[in-house]
């Protein structure tokens, strides 16, 4: 009677680890998303904010794509995001803006992808000219404690 309990208690406790195990993967961005089937954007931005490789790259809201690669260029002062794009979502634009947003409790941030209207496509190693930085809560808190200051 108590090897039955013992036994049934082992696989409860393994069901729970597994599950935990699941869900820190998927907090992380650590799912199936791979390079094969896909071409290669880079993006530069003046501040990124807490932007992370494997970050989502979403465009309407829908997963396109991740965040392969972050580095800085020494000469422009920008961040150079360079991300994968799944090859069904190959039509989008030259003219298409990339902005940097903050999405859920935890704050995880990811490129948004907002089309354009140009006829011509991006392709491999295209670089996206039209970007929005991150909104950084500290600088904002900054700007309105100053604008009140100046009031008085």
């Amino acid at each position: 009677m108590f090897r039955s309990i013992e036994i049934s208690v082992g696989i409860f406790v393994g069901i729970g680890l597994a599950a935990l195990f699941m869900l820190a993967m998927q907090a992380s961005n650590l799912s199936s998303f791979t390079s094969e089937g896909s071409y290669q954007v880079n993006a530069r931005f003046d501040n990124i904010g807490g932007l992370k490789v494997k970050s989502a790259v979403k465009a309407g809201g829908v997963k396109v794509g991740q965040v392969a690669k972050i580095d800085y260029d020494s000469e422009t002062f920008e961040a150079v995001v360079m991300m994968n794009i799944e090859d069904k979502f190959s039509q989008f634009p030259r003219d298409t803006i990339a902005s940097v947003f903050t999405s859920g409790l935890l704050g995880e941030q990811y490129v948004g992808l907002e089309p354009g209207g140009d006829e011509k496509l991006l392709g491999h190693q295209s670089e996206i000219r039209l970007t929005q930085s991150a909104m950084v809560l500290e600088q904002l808190i900054g700007q309105f404690l100053f604008s009140k200051s100046e009031d008085k």
